[in-house]
């Protein structure tokens, strides 16, 4: 049995989802398989495992080898368990060290300055994400029952899949914390409000798998839709987005997601906790928040030692000199 028999099999039994089982898919055909794909699935060492990885080290970034060296060892760990070897060559394994690279953090002007360079009618989609912090499905899975205007709240409750060889559909958020309700600013309101004026939402033809048991076909009131008043895709999204980013001088490869940052940011800077921040982005743990915006906490000097005078209050011991 090769390393590919045995991936196709592993890979067809993962309770991935679409969007990950197409990611798997190219990552094994495109990095894994032309290198280890023939060999017979018992012969791999833990000397081909590691050549395998300084091969890619070429080729990809050491979060991106990270990624897909996992996929590698819970295949191999899926084989120990089925019989097929009798231990799994991925030990002491060393991969590239990675450096967390600062997150480009636009300024609010910035911000404004992307809305208007889009077009008028995508340009709003700024907001829910750099003013509630939702991920680009989330805008695009929004209908309008999502927004509550009186309380001033976003329910996401899905997101806008797009998987190659399928049309978009509707599907579960990200993570079962990725479910929440987030509050929704002023200017995040009277934004959406704005848009939902100019652009009058219609009901388009969708298939819902947010529930994966039950899957349908329904009309919704999608609140963001392309120029021919479907549901979005990546490409024509990109055909918009990236000049817009130009012209406001952000970095290039500057995505929507970079607004995420954007709120994440601006809650640290208002004195948020790690918990708040990661219940508003709907992040699994609050490491995940910590992982990522570690840097962005101020560090207040002197802020444990006022804290414990505070706890402590005056000292009752009497300090006698000594000659």
């Amino acid at each position: 049995t090769t390393v590919k028999t045995y991936a196709d099999e592993w890979r067809a039994t993962r309770l991935h989802r679409d969007s990950t089982a197409e990611q798997v898919e190219r990552d094994f055909r495109v990095h894994i398989e032309p290198i280890l794909g023939g060999r017979p699935l018992a012969s791999v060492r833990p000397t081909q495992i590691q050549s395998w990885v300084k091969d890619r080290v070429e080729v990809l970034a050491p979060s991106t080898l990270k990624v897909v060296y996992g996929y590698v060892m819970q295949m191999f760990a899926a084989a120990v368990l089925d019989r097929m070897i009798g231990s799994s060559p991925c030990v002491r394994i060393t991969l590239p060290a990675i450096e967390h690279e600062p997150h480009f953090i636009p300024t609010p002007d910035q911000v404004h300055a992307l809305a208007e360079a889009l077009p008028g009618f995508c340009g709003a989609q700024v907001y829910p994400a750099s003013g509630c912090g939702l991920r680009q499905g989330e805008v695009w899975g929004l209908e309008v029952e999502h927004v509550n205007f009186l309380r001033r709240e976003i329910n996401v409750v899905q997101q806008l899949v797009i998987t190659n060889g399928t049309k978009p559909y509707l599907a579960p958020p990200k993570t079962k914390t990725s479910r929440r309700t987030v509050e929704m600013g002023v200017v995040v309101a009277e934004n959406l409000a704005r848009h939902l004026e100019l652009h009058p939402p219609v009901d388009v033809e969708i298939e819902d798998r947010t529930d994966p048991r039950k899957r349908f076909t329904r009309m919704a009131k999608l609140v963001f839709l392309n120029s021919r008043g479907a549901p979005w895709r990546r490409a024509p999204w990109s055909h918009h987005w990236t000049p817009a980013v130009e012209s406001v001088g952000l970095p290039n490869g500057f995505g929507i997601h970079g607004l995420r940052h954007y709120y994440a940011t601006a809650l640290i800077a208002g004195g948020a906790s790690v918990k708040t921040v990661q219940l508003a982005l709907g992040h699994s743990k609050p490491t995940v928040t910590l992982d990522t915006y570690a840097g962005f906490w101020p560090e207040d000097v002197g802020k444990t030692r006022s804290i414990m005078d505070a706890t402590l209050g005056r000292s009752p011991i009497r300090l006698i000199a000594v000659s």
